[in-house]
C-alpha cells in the first residue's frame, strides 16, 4: 500500500491570485490616414473660422468707419487704372487709409470691374464704402464753359484755349458761324476738339429747326444766308427784345435793294475776326471797300461776321412786322427805329444832343453805339 501525501490546506481568508493586467489595445482605425487628415482639416477649419470672423469683423468696421479726409477733395482717376492702382491712389491722396479693405470690399461686392475713370469729389471723412460708391456711380465733377453770342470763331478758340479743365490743342479754327454759343457742361480732360464738335452739332441742329419754321416770304435763299444776317443782327443788338425789330430793318432793306450799312461789318472786314478794332471807325473806314463792308457792297457779305445765338437766328427767321429801314442809338441802351430818312435824321439829331449833354465825343464812341445802321445817313 502506497502512502498518500494529503494536500496542503489553503487558508480560507487568502485572496485568489491576481490575474495579470490585460493590455488596452488601441483601435487600428485611429491611425488611419483619412482620420488623421480629417482631424487636421477640421482643426484648421475651426482656426480659419475664428480668424476669418475676426478679419470680417475688422474689415466691416473699417469699411464703414469715417475716413481720414480733413476736407472735401477732388481726385482724378486715370483711364488705365485697375482696382489696386485706384486703392494706392486713394491712400496716397488721403481719401482712405486701408488699401486692403478697399480692395477686399471691391472684390467682395463685385464692384472691381465697375470702377470708372474721371475726376471725383470725395467728401470730408468719406468712408471706404462711400468712396467705393462714388467711383462706381460714375458721377464725375462737371464744369461749365460759357461762350457768349456773337464771338468770332477765332475768339471762341482763344477762350477754349484758356479753359484749364479742357485738354488737347485745336488744329484748325472752325468755319465762321458754324458754332453755337451756349453754356456747355464738360468734365476734366474733355478735349477742345470734342467740345468744338459738340458746338457744331448743336448749331447744325438748331439751324435746321429754325430754318424749317421761318417766315415763307424772307428774302433769304439758304440756311447759310440766315446765319449771315443773324450774325449781323447779333452784333447790332444791345437789348435782347429788339432782335426781331433789328432783323426786320435789315430784311426790309434787302427787299428794297438797299445797302445794309452795318458798322460791325466794316470792323469785321478790317480785322477779319482776329480781334477788336481798338479805335473808333473813321469816314475812311466807312468808304473803304472790303468784301464785308455793307456800306460799299449791295447785299449780304460773303459770310457771317460771328457766331449768332439761337435768339438771333429765330428773330431773323421770324422778324417783327414793320416797315422800318433805319435805327440809331436812343441813349438808353436801345435804338430808335424809323421808316423814313427824315424820321431817322431826327432820331440821329436827338442822339447827337444826348452825346453833347453827356459831354461825350461822338468820335470816341465804339462802333455800333452811335453809328448803327444809317446813322451816318449814307444811302
Amino acid at each position: 500500500m502506497t502512502d498518500q501525501i494529503p494536500p496542503t490546506p489553503t487558508p480560507a481568508s487568502a485572496p485568489p491570485p491576481a490575474k495579470p493586467a490585460e493590455k488596452r489595445r488601441t483601435s487600428r482605425h485611429a491611425h488611419h490616414p483619412v482620420i488623421v487628415a480629417g482631424s487636421a482639416f477640421f482643426t484648421l477649419l475651426l482656426i480659419a473660422i475664428v480668424l476669418g470672423g475676426g478679419a470680417l469683423w475688422y474689415g466691416k468696421s473699417r469699411y464703414y468707419a469715417p475716413g481720414p479726409l480733413a476736407e472735401d477733395k477732388a481726385v482724378v482717376v486715370p483711364n488705365d487704372y485697375g482696382v489696386m492702382d485706384i486703392a494706392d491712389l486713394l491712400v496716397k491722396q488721403g481719401v482712405i487709409d486701408d488699401k486692403w479693405v478697399f480692395v477686399g470690399a471691391a472684390v467682395g461686392t463685385r464692384a472691381s470691374g465697375k470702377l470708372k475713370a474721371g475726376e471725383y469729389a470725395f467728401a470730408k471723412g468719406a468712408s471706404i464704402q462711400q468712396a467705393l460708391g462714388t467711383l462706381v456711380s460714375g458721377k464725375v465733377i462737371e464744369y461749365t464753359v460759357t461762350i457768349p453770342e456773337g464771338l468770332t470763331s477765332d475768339q471762341i478758340v482763344e477762350r477754349l484755349t484758356e479753359v484749364a479743365e479742357l485738354a488737347g490743342a485745336i488744329r484748325q479754327v472752325p468755319r465762321e458761324g458754324s458754332l453755337m454759343p451756349d453754356t456747355y457742361k464738360i468734365t476734366r480732360g474733355t478735349t477742345r476738339e470734342d467740345l468744338l464738335r459738340r458746338m457744331m452739332r448743336t448749331q447744325d441742329a438748331t439751324l435746321k429747326e429754325v430754318w424749317a419754321k421761318r417766315d415763307p416770304d424772307l428774302p433769304l435763299k439758304t440756311p447759310e444766308e440766315l446765319v449771315i444776317l443773324a450774325s449781323i443782327v447779333e452784333k447790332e443788338t444791345g437789348v435782347a427784345e429788339e432782335r426781331p425789330q433789328v432783323a426786320a430793318v435789315f430784311l426790309n432793306r434787302l427787299n428794297k435793294k438797299m445797302r445794309l450799312q452795318s458798322d460791325p461789318t466794316i470792323i469785321y472786314g478790317l480785322v477779319r475776326g482776329k480781334g477788336r478794332l481798338e479805335r473808333p471807325l473813321t469816314r475812311t473806314d466807312i468808304s473803304t471797300p472790303t468784301p464785308f463792308n455793307t456800306y460799299t457792297i449791295p447785299a449780304l457779305p460773303p459770310g457771317p461776321i460771328g457766331n449768332p445765338g439761337r435768339a438771333s437766328l429765330e428773330a431773323t427767321a421770324k422778324p417783327a412786322k414793320t416797315k422800318n429801314v433805319y435805327f440809331v442809338a436812343d441813349g438808353s441802351g436801345g435804338h430808335a427805329f424809323a421808316e423814313t430818312l427824315e424820321q431817322h435824321n431826327r432820331n440821329v439829331a436827338r442822339w447827337r444832343q444826348i452825346e453833347r449833354d453827356r459831354k461825350i465825343d461822338p468820335a470816341a464812341q465804339p462802333a455800333g453805339t452811335s453809328g448803327t445802321t444809317g446813322a451816318t445817313a449814307i444811302d
